[in-house]
């Protein structure tokens, strides 16, 4: 093994004839070598399969244009977000029926790892995903529209409830999200986490992410996830995710704010988060700092707090340290829908810190993915990042 001295990553070394797989990047060390010392190997720097995983509410996006009428007939605001009440059930096979649909394997956590996977390239599934999902039509497609994104979903698939939804009305430059959770609020630690070969894939991973959503439905499972990761020295990530949860669940979030390395939140949920736990600011940078300072039982690595402010810059603290990060201009005629910038902004900074990229990177990274997906509707992509 070689450490790197300017990026914290293991090089292994392997004779060039037995390399298998796809690399991510490989580098001749013979002039750096003595001569004759390890001739005919080179240094690849890589990462395996299952690296960064992510569990959470697995959602299918159904995207459609629509008319106004449509709208009114499920008394729908032509630029909200909602959950799915009775008299939106039908909403969801009327679109199918009626429009032009696109699928895409959704739900915030599910997003986040789908854009780390997009931003890496190779190796294919590097990102894990645990949910749950109904045994119907729509959960079929989320399996083929995961694989598709070359992330290794393992869904617990239960009859009980309907594959979790979410309804995506494009009515000119505006999108109505209509969100039935349905099975994602099913998972169960003991039919699914707790099982050998799915526990296998959590032990094989080095980062972990959980969006906050995921606090309303197994709080036992994140913290099995979360003390592995710190019993093991890795990186456990979670996001506060909306200002309810801060509020309605702050129970089950500071249960599991102990073991939580990376934290990230907007500025929205950052204020909520601050006067729920007294922090007595307002100030995005001093609740950074207040945040990053709440108690830790991994003391073998400081946590780091990193919030978004939309067009404003981006604050990281790290022990005593601020940083702030200008975010990448654009044109607001650009703009299509920043309904999945906080899911990008995550899965871009994922990608290369699963790499053990340095933070300044990892937040490069992430400006550039969410740059990219609020020029899109939905958490969509192109099929390769232009990422350096």
């Amino acid at each position: 093994m070689i450490k790197s001295s300017f990026v914290k990553t293991t090089w292994t070394l392997r004779p060039v004839n037995s390399y298998k797989n796809g690399t991510m990047l490989s580098v001749v060390i013979a002039a750096m070598l003595k001569p004759g010392y390890l001739r005919g190997f080179c240094c690849f720097l890589s990462f395996s399969p299952n690296s960064l995983f992510g569990m959470g509410n697995p959602l299918l996006d159904i995207i459609a244009v629509v008319d106004k009428d449509l709208l009114d007939k499920y008394t729908l605001k032509a630029n909200d977000v909602i959950l799915a009440e009775d008299k939106h059930k039908a909403l969801f096979d009327e679109l199918v029926k009626k429009f032009k649909v696109e699928y895409h394997a959704g739900g915030a956590t599910q997003n986040s790892i789908k854009v780390a996977q997009w931003m890496i390239q190779e190796p294919h599934n590097v990102g894990t995903f645990f949910g749950c999902i109904g045994k119907d039509k729509f959960g079929e497609i989320l399996k083929q529209k995961a694989e598709e994104a070359h992330i290794d979903a393992h869904y617990y698939e239960q009859d009980e409830e309907p594959t979790g939804t979410c309804a995506a009305c494009i009515t000119g430059d505006n999108r109505s999200l209509v969100a039935n959770l349905a099975a994602a609020n099913c998972y169960k630690k003991d039919k699914h986490l707790d099982l050998e070969e799915n526990w296998k894939l959590v032990e094989k991973a080095k980062v972990y992410y959980i969006a906050g959503f995921f606090l309303t439905v197994s709080l036992e499972s994140i913290l099995k996830v979360a003390k592995h990761a710190s019993e093991n020295n890795k990186l456990f990530c979670l996001n506060l995710s909306a200002p309810f949860i801060s509020q309605f669940f702050k129970d089950n979030l500071m249960q599991v704010m102990p073991y939580v390395d990376v934290l990230f939140g907007n500025e929205t949920e950052a204020a909520t988060f601050a006067k729920e736990q007294d922090f007595e600011t307002k100030d995005i940078k001093e609740i950074a700092k207040k945040a990053q300072a709440l108690p830790k039982v991994n003391t073998k690595r400081q946590r780091i707090v990193v919030l978004t402010q939309g067009k404003e810059e981006t604050v990281m603290a790290l022990g005593d340290k601020i940083d702030t990060f200008p975010v990448l201009k654009i044109d607001p005629k650009d703009i299509v829908d920043t309904n999945g910038a906080g899911d990008a902004f995550v899965g871009g900074f994922l990608s290369e810190l699963v790499q053990e990229k340095p933070l300044d990177q990892c937040v490069k990274a992430a400006h550039y993915s969410a740059n990219v997906i609020i020029r899109r509707v939905g958490c969509t992509f192109p099929e390769k990042p232009d990422f350096n």
